[in-house]
């Protein structure tokens, strides 16, 4: 089959030839039609060893099912989380797996499992949201705008941060700002994907008993912090870091959240914000793109 691998150099990805995949008892051999780029996968490659397939993002249709006669059937439109989506087969866990709404395509499902699954589960780690005022920051990307628009779903005042603005509102944030001030109103709920500084006023920022939760670092910087901005401000306050595939590992299987995600589409609450689609030969302009931060949203790449 052919599949994107890794190279040494730019753009660090490449179309080849290489094996079928041999799925577990447990996984379906799903035929991809559509696979959407995360920052963390094209930041890797440069590090991967050379002819390796990665992708995370998947959807397409189920060619064999599960030997083990877990998941969908063979024919199914489904979405998933793999290992290594970037190829024309992709053996995913059918636990991490769930079909497709008709109304739904494969385009728009393959931006759910890691940048949806993330936004649902950070929102979830903080709890009941109706009427709290929620920051999420960083929320011009795929994540952000996720959490947008779950967040204002679940009844919540929502604040967005980002250094570029534009659609965010649309999206149902009731506030857009491009910095983050010392001062001002405190918040319950705070979705970090920045780290660094950002993190840092964040922390100064959130309400007593709060919660904060970081899934991502996209500054190098260290956090820094007065300590009785914590302890002394915001008593019970907590930060919490989240990690996807650790959150399915510990908890549940991502199959319910891909298909309330897409149940949510569907029914036209939802959007997906795919700003970037190309087929997957355009995999270099895509991943630079990616990488220039020039995506407001999700990237998708689709196979023919």
């Amino acid at each position: 089959m052919r599949a994107l691998v890794s190279r040494p150099d730019p753009p660090y990805a490449e179309l080849a030839i290489v094996s079928d995949p041999d799925p577990d008892r447990d996984q379906a051999l799903v035929e991809v039609k559509a696979f959407s780029l995360n920052r963390g996968e094209t930041k890797r490659l440069a590090s991967m060893e050379p002819g390796s397939v990665t992708g995370w993002d998947v959807a397409g249709i189920v060619r064999a099912a599960a030997r083990d006669g877990t998941g969908p059937g063979h024919g199914a439109r489904v979405v998933g989380l793999a290992q290594a989506a970037w190829a024309e087969l992709a053996a995913v866990g059918t636990d991490r797996l769930a079909e497709i709404p008709d109304r739904v395509s494969f385009e728009q499902a393959a931006t759910l499992p890691v940048a949806g699954m993330t936004a649902l589960r950070a929102l979830e780690v903080a709890g009941f949201l109706l009427g709290k005022r929620v920051l999420v920051t960083g929320a011009s990307g795929g994540v952000g705008r996720f959490a947008i628009q779950l967040a204002k779903l679940a009844g919540a005042k929502v604040t967005a941060l980002a250094r570029r603005t534009q659609g965010l509102s649309k999206l149902g944030a009731d506030d857009v700002i491009q910095v983050l001030e010392p001062e001002g109103p405190t918040y319950e709920v705070i979705i970090d994907a920045v780290g660094g500084p950002t993190l840092g006023a964040a922390i100064g920022r959130i309400a007593p008993s709060g919660t904060i939760v970081n899934f991502a670092a996209t500054s190098d910087e260290p956090v820094s912090y007065p300590t009785r901005t914590l302890f002394g401000r915001a008593p019970g306050a907590r930060l919490y870091g989240l990690l996807l595939f650790n959150e399915l590992a510990r908890h549940s299987s991502g199959t319910g959240d891909l298909r309330r995600l897409t149940r949510l589409i569907a029914a036209g609450k939802l959007d997906p914000q795919i700003d970037l689609l190309e087929p997957w030969t355009e995999v270099e302009r895509a991943i630079q793109a990616l990488l220039d931060r020039r995506v407001d949203g999700k990237a998708v790449l689709t196979i023919d």
